[in-house]
């Protein structure tokens, strides 16, 4: 089974749709068959979790069958340290999200589950690709059910958000389309063998012209800053949270958010190590304004869930400036951000979700003292409101600090306007928690549930999540260690080179 572990993890919930599909008809069925199917989709990730070999940067767990041949295309998955955390966080949002969608989606049923399965293999597929053609097939079919979800499934205004989300990925995808080629001719023309196996184009980077380089990497830096997404690309992103259903919000800040900054580590500095190098001043000087201007923003929110929303924003920007800073502690600071982010990020949304499925608004000021008619609610809501400010032991805290360490070795100016952003957000982020708990107590909520077992059960694991990345993250980090080492030896190796 290990052998074809990454292949299951794509299909089986492809798989679970189609038989959902043909057996049942009920939404009822098809939300509880749709939880069962996402439940053993997870627990097929702990094998993954616990046979990862630690001590290599090699890929692992790997398939590779030809595909079209003439074409050089394969079916080609494996996983390093890079990738294996966001697979692991993947299944994990998704069991979670379809757990609290129970409730709160009452129309279609069926299609939304259905959705939500193809949207987990898809995005799986994303993170195991070795193979360019097999990525952009995944990175394209997470497109339309995700789509689906936000226009179907969403707020008021959720065609023109769905419409906003598909354009904007799409304009990005384009872009990153053109660079592929562009790779698998060169590589051609350089080798003789026209493949697009992406280990082997990345080993041939140290070929690649710097002009060549230029070109690709803004290629693909656009699509991925589309998708982070980075300032000044980042409009669509409180759009689609705001009208997305729980669930949708969830899987977009947790996961998909993600797709462009892995884009960053698995392309941009492994295959055009030279630009990559060449404009880290410009990507740092975004990373530092999206961490300022999203607190900024932030902060002047009226409504809760968008104010994580432009959190979001400035929380990513602590990703890419680790990312960037192109050494041990700054891209393992990002990654472990990435994954921290998907965890405090994702419970912050459906911890929304769950109030307004009780009140039906998200206005901060129609809230109150709203702590006195739901503590345990209010606890929760503390404890990852303290993530996401940084709180010491907790996940937020330990992925910024390696940020702003490794910054400070290599961008210390940026570095220091950066932890300014750690304060900001202590500012929104209380200042949004005392006036929805603790102001005077609004009797309109009085009587209302507090948080059920339901609910419960899936917050738990979060929560246990935020204080084990807080308290232990080598945990974590030790999947990365190896993997990190061996991609920064090969950028310092081909910018030498190409010196």
């Amino acid at each position: 089974m290990m052998g074809n572990i990454l292949t299951i993890l794509i299909f089986f919930p492809v798989f679970a749709a189609l038989v959902i599909f043909a057996l049942w008809r009920s939404g009822k069925a098809t939300m509880w068959a749709a939880f069962v199917a996402s439940v053993i989709e997870f627990i097929l990730t702990m094998p993954l979790m616990w046979n990862f070999d630690k001590s290599t940067a090699a890929m692992q767990f790997v398939e590779k069958y030809s595909w079209v041949k003439a074409w050089g295309i394969s079916y080609y998955v494996g996983v390093d340290g890079i990738s294996i955390l966001m697979v692991f966080l993947t299944t994990l949002l998704t069991m979670i999200s379809i757990l609290a969608s129970f409730k709160y989606i009452g129309k279609r049923q069926r299609e939304f589950y259905l959705a939500m399965l193809i949207l987990e293999a898809a995005i799986v597929g994303v993170f195991v690709a070795l193979d360019f053609f097999l990525f952009y097939i995944f990175w394209e079919a997470m497109l339309i059910p995700m789509y689906l979800i936000i226009g179907v499934w969403g707020g008021q205004r959720r065609i023109y958000a769905a419409i906003k989300f598909f354009l904007y990925t799409l304009a990005g995808s384009v872009l990153m389309m053109l660079a592929i080629i562009a790779l698998y001719f060169k590589h051609g023309q350089l080798t003789g063998e026209y493949t697009f196996d992406i280990l082997k184009i990345t080993a041939a980077s140290a070929q690649y012209s710097v002009g060549f380089q230029t070109i690709v990497f803004l290629a693909f830096f656009l699509g991925f800053a589309i998708k982070v997404p980075m300032f000044p690309f980042h409009t669509w992103l409180p759009d689609a949270h705001v009208e997305a259903p729980t669930a949708g919000s969830v899987i977009l800040a947790g996961v998909l958010l993600k797709m462009g900054t892995y884009g960053f580590l698995r392309f941009c500095l492994p295959i055009t190590p030279v630009a990559s190098v060449k404009f880290v001043p410009l990507i740092a000087a975004l990373s530092v304004i999206a961490i300022i201007y999203g607190a900024l923003v932030a902060m002047v929110q009226e409504d809760v869930k968008k104010l994580v929303a432009y959190s979001s924003v400035s929380h990513m920007g602590f990703v890419t400036l680790g990312i960037y800073a192109l050494n041990q502690a700054g891209i393992e600071g990002g990654i472990l951000q990435m994954f921290n982010h998907g965890i405090i990020t994702g419970a912050l949304f459906l911890l929304i979700g769950l109030i307004y499925e009780r009140t039906h608004t998200r206005l901060i000021a129609d809230y109150g003292g709203i702590a006195k008619y739901v503590p345990v609610y209010a606890t929760i809501f503390a404890i990852f409101s303290f993530g996401s400010i940084g709180l010491p032991s907790m996940g937020g805290f330990i992925g910024e600090f390696l940020v702003l360490v490794g910054s400070f070795k290599s961008l210390s100016n940026y570095a220091i306007v950066a932890a300014s952003g750690v304060i900001f957000a202590a500012v929104y982020m209380l200042w949004m928690y005392q006036r929805v708990f603790f102001q005077t107590p609004n009797s309109r909520w009085e009587g209302i549930e507090d948080v059920n077992v339901r609910e419960f059960i899936y917050l738990f694991p979060l929560i246990i999540l935020v204080f084990w990345t807080g308290l232990y993250p080598e945990t974590f980090t030790s999947y990365m260690h190896e993997s990190v080492r061996s991609l920064l030896e090969h950028v310092n190796t081909v910018n030498i080179a190409l010196k």
